[in-house]
């Protein structure tokens, strides 16, 4: 096999392996993805995204056809077995500091077409459906992937610079590795049932979660026509218990009428086991664990999909720097060093909901209606939840900041609005950027130009300059993903500090390296 390696082989074409693959290309980066899959998997499954991964939805160019088939929530509410409320987290579904709804209902495989869709805008990208990887074997300077053709059962071998499993909980890449999952001590079986209607069930539209341990449930509405209810399963009881409306009905009935029964198709009804787990390697060489082969989130804040999402926006413009020459190697090492604990923290946070739903008998119940209304002040719960901004990256090679104040390295730009009607995302646009409270010297401004960044002055009174000062900050350098990668330093030392680096898309309006954000 003499054929040139492959720049990128993506293992797996769910919502993580197809984000890495059109972000790869809008650097002009190849990539191949295969896929067990000759098409969209067709099972429901993840329904939510929040307002930062909308944010990377928009970067993939397929905001408007997202907006098409999402619902946007109006936040999350928990009730007690009689479904009264013991807290309310509402959301704006206008959107907030992401510029987007912050709560996004949807259905996956909905999703995964458009993704899969889009990819004609990429001809850098090749897919390919209906073959199973069979072995990755490390060789001098790049890796091989062995894979057979399911309708044939042929083998076929090629050769890839890099290798990211996207390949699910059941991760080839991550046994290649030599990884383990580390147990984080959650598991719950739950049922999970999908239906469809035409009518309204005149419930709140945002997410309830019923906090029971006889019976924990959650319900939300997806789009205009489908509804999920998720219920957990007791020890004796199975999917097989479960198996039609009939069945069903007496989980149901609390929230649908007798007279709306005949108005509903049943479209799914599952078993699923929830985990919370953690890779304890997410890298070997040549090769990296994004998504579910990296880490398992229970589904109670939403964000197990999402964090497949960040995984590929953390990544894939460190990979392009580095294949494109203009990054040092070594920057990939900060991807495990930024993601791990970010998905570490998003799974406490999520088994802190699940045991809040599920755990204490009758004690618990009491204590719930007398705590619940009080999670808010919990650190990092209404962060995620209500404001949309989840924790900031661990220090690395690429967030930096003093060791005693941390400030807004690590964490993610608002989205606001431009003069010009863009948000700061467009303007951003996969390059480097500085943002300042004050105009840059006209030898700044060049050298920002020169190394393909933009400066963005954010002029007192607007929403980024108060983001600024509310951070203790005149300026700060952020990242091509939107993040702050570091802040303190003098306008010039920040200009001076940008590597070159090729924007990966460039925005409509290139008249000026200089943008101001005024209201």
């Amino acid at each position: 096999m003499n054929a040139a390696p492959v720049p990128v082989v993506i293992v797996g074409a769910g919502p993580s392996g197809l984000t890495a693959a059109t972000l790869l290309a809008q650097y002009g980066i190849e990539s191949l993805v295969l896929e067990r899959w000759e098409g969209v998997y067709p099972q429901p499954r993840a329904v939510h995204l929040d307002g930062e991964i909308r944010r990377i939805v928009e970067t993939l160019g397929i905001g408007s056809g997202f907006d098409a088939i999402t619902r946007p929530a109006l936040g999350l509410r928990l009730v007690d077995p009689r479904h009264r409320v013991l807290a309310q987290f509402d959301r704006d579904p206008a959107g907030g500091r992401n510029g987007f709804p912050e709560a996004n209902l949807f259905d996956q495989p909905e999703l995964e077409a458009l993704l899969r869709a889009n990819l004609i805008q990429h001809p850098a990208v090749s897919l390919r459906g209906g073959v199973e990887v069979t072995g990755l074997t490390v060789e001098k300077d790049c890796v091989r992937v062995d894979f057979e053709d399911r309708a044939t059962g042929g083998p076929e071998s090629v050769r890839a610079r890099y290798v990211l499993g996207c390949d699910g909980a059941n991760s080839l890449v991550r046994t290649a590795i030599g990884t383990r999952m580390r147990d984080l001590r959650f598991e719950q079986r739950w049922l999970v049932v999908d239906l469809a209607t035409t009518i309204d069930p005149g419930h709140w539209g945002g997410v309830h979660q019923v906090c029971d341990p006889r019976r924990a449930a959650t319900y939300m509405r997806i789009g205009t026509a489908r509804h999920r209810w998720e219920f957990r399963l007791r020890p004796d009881e199975s999917a097989d218990d479960y198996r039609d409306l009939d069945h069903l009905w007496p989980l149901l009935g609390p929230w649908l009428s007798d007279a709306d029964r005949e108005d509903f198709e049943l479209v799914r009804v599952a078993e699923y086991t929830f985990r919370a787990q953690l890779a304890d390697r997410w890298r070997a060489g040549r090769m990296f664990l994004l998504g579910d082969a990296a880490h398992l989130t229970p589904p109670f804040i939403g964000q197990g999909m999402g964090a497949g999402v960040r995984d590929a926006a953390n990544l894939s413009w460190k990979l392009a720097g580095v294949l494109r020459g203009e990054l040092p190697e070594s920057v990939l090492d900060t991807y495990e060093t930024e993601r791990k604990p970010h998905a570490h923290m998003m799974i406490r946070l999520a088994k802190l909901m699940g045991l809040t739903m599920t755990e204490g008998g009758e004690l618990g119940n009491r204590l719930r209606s007398l705590l619940a209304p009080r999670l808010h002040l919990l650190p990092g719960l209404t962060e995620t939840i209500i404001s949309g901004e989840s924790p900031p990256l661990h220090r690395s090679a690429l967030v930096t900041a003093p060791p005693l104040r941390r400030g807004l390295a690590g964490r993610l730009v608002p989205n606001d609005c431009l003069p010009d009607g863009r948000r700061v995302d467009d303007l951003i646009a996969g390059r480097y950027t500085v943002i300042t409270t004050s105009a840059p010297s006209p030898v700044d401004a060049a050298t920002v130009e020169q190394r393909g960044g933009v400066v963005l002055r954010a002029m007192p009174g607007t929403a980024l300059h108060r983001w600024l000062r509310d951070g203790h900050a005149d300026a700060v350098l952020v990242r091509p993903d939107g993040t702050v990668q570091t802040c303190g330093k003098t306008l010039s030392d920040l200009c001076s500090s940008l590597p070159s680096f090729t924007p990966g898309r460039r925005p409509a309006h290139t008249d000026s390296a200089t943008r101001e954000a005024t209201d």
